[in-house]
């Protein structure tokens, strides 16, 4: 009888995930980061006023934020992976509300909360990418996603300082907000499932520093963590020590930011690095990048106070190199770690940003006690040329 039909429920259809879902994602999430980008060390330096002071507070924030990225993996393996990453997204939000307050706790506070919900953001996103990439197209979604994102971190950081410099706190901050609010529409919208094999309560919650053991007892993973911390310390000393150079030369806030958004602008070369990668070999593409990354940052400390717009003009020869390691590096980790070990594993793979944060602070502020801002290029080129050497001798000459 025509009663006893069922007529099927219509509803929404999952939308198809793929590369460009997750460089959609990524390319709103760098929005919500990006914009206040050059804010946050300019808003640190006119409420300490040294350098140094910035840099001690830089690696503080950096200290406790690496303690959550470590802890991670125990509230992917408690709660499901969508409510960390909302979790994420929500903690760039309230950062932005300590960070208006225009306080030393608050702007501390304000910076810890930004690395609490990047480090959710990036690990669950990673994670989401192994699930629904394959290997062999690691190569080019990574392009395609830092590719993605050249809009937000071009636009972003000068925009920031402009809302900051003409409307105060509020509008700069207020742009964070709204486009984690978007990110969490969107990431709902596309409906990304957690892995079966490790849902919520599969998995007897581990140690952390027995996952840094595990990590480090594989020399494949070390490897990656190095390549990706050589570029992430670049990515931290350039958004940083670029603004803080023009605004102690007196060239202006706007011209710090400029140079940044500038560095940004290349981001779209990450197609042609996926490319050329895809041609010549992972190896050979990060280690030539290493190589004129290190030769630019001596350019650079040559430049020094004496030249801060050579200086900056430097710098953004090394955005350039540095754009080929983001495009291919992170295929080393993806292609090495294991399948049930990816949430232990990225979450110490992912200490790279923490410690990228830490360390270079550190070192520069002892740098800073005996040389001008030139000095801090002149470190991180000694270092990048050590990355160079460690991406040449043991990345797989078949990668």
């Amino acid at each position: 009888m025509a009663t006893q039909v069922q007529h099927p429920i219509w509803l929404p259809a999952v939308p198809r995930r793929g590369a460009r879902t997750f460089a959609a994602l990524y390319a709103v999430e760098s929005f919500a980061r990006a914009s206040i980008s050059s804010v946050i060390p300019i808003q640190a330096y006119d409420l300490l006023h040294n350098e140094q002071e910035v840099s001690l507070l830089y690696t503080l924030v950096a200290l406790l934020g690496l303690s959550v990225t470590l802890s991670m993996p125990l509230l992917i393996e408690r709660f499901a992976r969508r409510w960390v990453y909302t979790a994420g997204a929500s903690g760039l939000i309230i950062g932005s509300a300590f960070l208006v307050t225009q306080s030393l706790p608050g702007q501390m506070l304000g910076m810890l909360f930004r690395v609490m919900g990047a480090s959710a953001l990036s690990i669950t996103l990673n994670l989401y990418i192994m699930d629904y990439i394959r290997k062999q197209e690691f190569m080019q979604s990574e392009s395609l996603r830092m590719a993605w994102s050249t809009l937000a971190w071009t636009c972003g950081p000068f925009l920031g300082v402009y809302l900051y410099t003409r409307f105060g706190l509020f509008a700069a901050h207020g742009v964070v907000a709204l486009f984690a609010t978007i990110l969490l529409a969107l990431f709902w919208h596309f409906r990304l499932g957690d892995n079966e094999l490790i849902r919520p309560g599969r998995i007897q919650p581990q140690n952390p520093l027995k996952n840094i053991g595990r990590f480090v007892r594989q020399p494949r993973l070390r490897l990656a963590w190095v390549i990706a911390f050589g570029r992430s310390c670049f990515w931290s000393t350039f958004f940083v020590y670029v603004p803080i150079l023009m605004v102690a030369t007196g060239e202006g806030k706007l011209i710090g930011g400029l140079f940044v958004s500038a560095g940004n602008l290349l981001l779209f070369f990450a197609l042609f690095w996926g490319r050329a990668g895809q041609r010549f070999g992972a190896r050979r593409v990060i280690a030539f990048a290493f190589m004129m990354l290190a030769l630019f940052l001596f350019a650079a400390a040559a430049a020094g106070e004496a030249h801060p717009l050579l200086a900056g003009v430097f710098l953004l020869c090394c955005a350039l190199f540095v754009i080929a390691v983001d495009a291919l590096g992170s295929t080393v980790y993806m292609r090495a770690v294991r399948m049930r070990e990816r949430p232990q594993m990225t979450a110490v793979y992912r200490t790279y940003i923490d410690l990228s944060d830490l360390t270079p602070p550190l070192v520069y502020s002892i740098v800073l006690a005996f040389s001008g801002l030139g000095g801090v290029f002149a470190a991180l080129g000694v270092f990048i040329s050590v990355c160079c050497w460690l991406t040449w001798r043991y990345v797989p000459r078949a990668m």
